[in-house]
């Protein structure tokens, strides 16, 4: 963990949930955060009805076969025009998804962090995929929510924003850091 005014921390999807409860816990820590594809947790971004869906749908999917489980999910986080190399070597990466694991951050994903949005007092970058099958209006609520945040939406790019578009993802986060003071 970074100590107070040392680099700021960056998440994608899940991890923007952790992250964003880490500040609420300990605001000190980071200097900047850095949300990409995030949510204050499904219950505070989603309408009241979805955070209980989506954890249903989330513990059934735990119990799929590995195989299963990726070609359920992988539809979902890239755009259409991702290469398919690039789409695959993700799924690789998620057949190691251990079903204890997706369970715990099904859970913690269906958490409430809105109440924690306007107490975030470090800048704050929140970047998203215009094809994000995810609704772009939980990166608005998030950029209102959030005073002096920073909303990049980047063009032709899924869910996983940072794999699909890793130099227009690189240079926002760049250009956003390089901007922010200096600690001497």
């Amino acid at each position: 963990m970074p100590r107070p005014g040392a680099p700021g921390r960056g998440r994608l999807s899940y991890g923007g949930a952790l992250a964003l409860a880490l500040f609420r816990r300990h605001a000190a820590l980071p200097a900047t955060l850095t949300l990409a594809s995030a949510y204050a947790g499904w219950a505070g971004s989603l309408p009241a009805e979805v955070p209980a869906q989506r954890l249903r749908r989330a513990m059934g999917l735990a119990d799929l076969p590995p195989a299963e489980f990726v070609g359920t999910l992988l539809p979902t986080m890239f755009s259409e025009a991702t290469p398919p190399e690039s789409v695959d070597a993700f799924g690789a990466s998620m057949l190691g998804f251990h079903p204890v694991g997706f369970r715990a951050m099904a859970r913690a994903s269906a958490e409430n962090l809105r109440d924690a949005l306007p107490d975030v007092t470090v800048p704050t970058l929140l970047v998203y995929g215009d094809q994000d099958v995810r609704p772009l209006s939980v990166a608005e609520v998030l950029h209102r929510s959030i005073p002096g945040s920073t909303l990049a939406v980047l063009p032709d790019a899924g869910h996983v924003c940072n794999l699909e578009a890793s130099e227009a993802f690189n240079q926002t986060v760049r250009s956003f850091l390089d901007n922010q003071p200096r600690e001497r």
